[in-house]
């Protein structure tokens, strides 16, 4: 087996996250027909790309010399890594940034037939073709200099990789307390749509007026992150009113005073309820909103099971922003080309 020095790998891991950056990047924004820098961290590199080159490399070059088991052992090396990173990451932020569900022949999403068919290829064409012009590049280097460059990048990536993860970690919280907002938000509905049987007709006669008031006020909220937390907000003031209702014209209704009591109990619960949601919302902030928006743009293939509905607004957020991006950029040329 051909024998390298520390920091050589480290700088094969670097030159090999960079390639697979460029690749991923290109390939998805063809089909997304618009640029994504594609990946977990902010840097153009891909850290999983980095490691399987650097796993098949190991596992490949001392039976480099047959072809057929370069592509298997490259194959095997490289799809057991990407199983296991990502059955990691999902357990950790509760998100697929990956997933071969749709494809045949995949096991629990994370790995697929046809992808470690492709690492078998990539195996073949790196220790056959790529991985000979950079070894001869990074061998010629100074071994000092190979050592200064290595330290330095990994000091670049560790803080790369420190924020991208706090990011996901900040978007894992956001997603958890999206649908736990969402969750509340079904319950109360349900504990007052129980709650309103008697009084139902009469109170969406009476709302109407409300209602119009409140398709005005969604009319005038912005779009984008703002318009999403204004349609929730809306939505708990709009059971909030539906208590108020209750209590103001079912209440007074009731001959007995015992079950008058238990009635006003169960709506002031409800009430604090809603009152309570809509602190929580208040405690997001929109930079909260936008880092996990920017996060997730950089990963439009991640889904969470858990999480599908939390996901899906974020990625409507996401898209939201772009387009505003798109618009102030277009805004800008006009005025450019006017004057």
């Amino acid at each position: 087996m051909q024998s390298y020095y520390l920091s050589q790998w480290i700088i094969f891991f670097f030159i090999y996250s960079f390639i697979g950056w460029i690749w991923e990047s290109c390939y998805v924004s063809v089909k997304k027909r618009r640029w994504i820098n594609r990946g977990f961290m902010h840097g153009p590199m891909l850290p999983l790309y980095g490691s399987g080159a650097v796993v098949i490399l190991i596992a490949a070059i001392p039976v480099r010399e047959n072809i057929w088991l370069v592509f298997l052992m490259g194959m095997t090396a490289a799809t057991v890594l990407e199983y296991f990173t990502g059955a990691a990451m999902e357990r950790l932020f509760h998100v697929r940034y990956w997933d071969y569900s749709n494809v045949k022949l995949n096991l629990k999403g994370y790995i697929c037939l046809p992808a470690s068919l492709c690492w078998g290829c990539f195996s073949v064409l790196m220790t056959e073709v790529v991985h000979i012009p950079v070894e001869r590049a990074v061998v010629a280097v100074p071994l000092h200099i190979t050592e200064y460059a290595a330290v330095i990048l990994t000091a670049a990536a560790a803080a790369d990789f420190t924020q991208s993860f706090n990011e996901a970690m900040d978007m894992k919280n956001l997603l958890m307390q999206l649908e736990e907002s969402g969750r509340q938000i079904r319950k109360i509905q349900e504990r007052l749509k129980v709650s309103a049987v008697e009084a139902a007709e009469d109170y969406r006669k009476r709302s109407e007026d409300m209602l119009q008031a409140v398709s005005g006020r969604k009319a005038q909220i912005l779009e984008g992150i703002h318009e999403r937390r204004g349609m929730r907000r809306i939505m708990l003031e709009e059971l909030a009113a539906r208590v108020d209702f209750l209590i103001r014209e079912e209440l007074p209704s009731r001959v007995d005073e015992l079950i008058g009591e238990e009635r006003r109990e169960e709506l002031a619960g409800i009430k604090k309820s809603i009152l309570q949601e809509i602190q929580k919302m208040g405690e997001r902030t929109d930079k909260g909103y936008l880092h996990a928006a920017s996060h997730l743009r950089r990963n439009p293939t991640a889904v969470s099971v858990r999480f599908k509905e939390a996901i899906e607004e974020l990625r409507k957020i996401a898209e939201q922003r772009k387009t505003e991006q798109a618009n102030k950029e277009n805004t800008g040329d006009r005025e450019e080309d006017s004057k």
